[in-house]
């Protein structure tokens, strides 16, 4: 599913250079549910950036499905997103003045698919939110807000789910409940990757990998 070997991506900084992955080697498989930890700047972030096709490494090479992404055009990439990854994030990124119907819809209207409307009250439906499918976001709770955004991520049936971390804005109960979701969605074969430094978050995935200061301490890669 993902194959990464010595990924290597550096930032400018305060002219200085930040090395954010240091010869990073990853394998993913299909079905894993995979958490990645580790203190702020560890790296974690800018991996999951990578492997979400959001940004290139420096070095290195990045599989995908067999395919090689390390170098590809940004509109190739942007491709590869709407059409294999979804995102979930931490903030829930939902447009306001939408409702959760249209909100989960926009990834199929992007992507210029027919029956969006159908697919986006199934994917609802999924996590539990068919009778919420004309609210706007104002009018949902946190954990709501985040089912959405967890919809609108499978609403393209991606290969790979990325959620950064996803409970972050929520309380500790509806945290839990996001992830008894997540965890329903792997059992029905999602391939999931958590980015996450909450350790008991971590704890509900069945495979967890740590990074400090750009490398995988500990946890096989």
């Amino acid at each position: 599913m993902i194959r990464a070997e010595k990924l290597v991506k550096t930032y400018r900084m305060g002219g200085g250079e930040v090395r954010a992955l240091d010869s990073v080697s990853l394998v993913v498989q299909a079905g894993d549910l995979l958490a990645i930890t580790g203190p702020s700047g560890s790296g974690k972030s800018t991996l999951m950036h990578i492997l979400g096709c959001l940004d290139q490494p420096d070095s290195g090479r990045y599989e995908l499905a067999g395919e090689d992404i390390s170098r590809l055009s940004k509109n190739r990439l942007a491709t590869i997103r709407n059409r294999r990854i979804g995102f979930v994030f931490q903030t829930f990124n939902l447009l306001p003045r939408m409702s959760a119907l249209e909100n989960v819809e926009l990834p199929l209207l992007y992507a210029g698919e027919t029956a969006a409307k159908g697919r986006a009250a199934e994917a609802l439906k999924t996590v539990g939110l068919a009778d919420r499918t004309h609210h706007q976001p104002s009018q949902l709770s946190g954990g709501q807000r985040q089912r959405t955004a967890v919809a609108r991520a499978l609403v393209t049936d991606p290969a790979i789910i990325l959620a950064d971390e996803p409970t972050g804005n929520l309380d500790t109960k509806t945290g839990d409940e996001i992830m008894s979701l997540f965890k329903d969605l792997n059992a029905q074969g999602r391939t999931i990757i958590i980015v996450t430094h909450d350790t008991d978050v971590a704890a509900h995935c069945t495979r967890r990998i740590v990074m400090r200061d750009g490398r995988i301490v500990n946890g096989r890669g």
